[in-house]
């Protein structure tokens, strides 16, 4: 299975995200994001312990860095943008993506920014079965 590196979030999705995405509010520059965050972010998918992987499978990696992405703010601005083409740029590099109407994915991500961090583990469990239903081969 292949990851997402810090580097790709920089070269890949926040250049991405900031070029091409159309919003009123400007994503601000990379080097302006904060300490640690955004690599914490990208590891914990990739966890394990007591040599089990934390995350097993695409799905429940995708499903956690993308509610990190979002929760965590790792950015002073434009997160949810961030996560979706970081969640984007992860399917692909593993051959999947994702077939959902744009508003409909606005929607589930402004639902997960909004969902109280005590039902976290709930949330990263709805986003997995979202993604599952919207998943395609690439």
């Amino acid at each position: 299975m292949k990851i997402l590196s810090v580097r790709e979030v920089e070269y890949i999705s926040f250049r991405l995200a900031r070029e091409l995405m159309a919003f009123d509010e400007p994503i601000p520059e990379f080097s302006t994001r904060f300490p640690n965050i955004l690599e914490s972010c990208l590891a914990v998918p990739f966890q394990s312990f007591g040599g089990r992987n934390l995350y097993p499978s695409l799905l429940s990696r995708a499903a956690i860095l993308f509610y990190l992405m979002i929760k965590n703010h790792p950015f002073q601005n434009g997160n949810k943008r961030i996560a979706m083409t970081s969640l984007f740029v992860l399917l692909a590099k593993n051959n999947k993506w994702l077939k959902v109407d744009t508003q409909e994915l606005y929607n589930f991500t402004m639902w997960v920014a909004q969902s109280p961090a005590v039902v976290k583990e709930e949330t990263v469990r709805a986003i997995e079965r979202f993604l599952k239903g919207h998943l395609s081969d690439f």
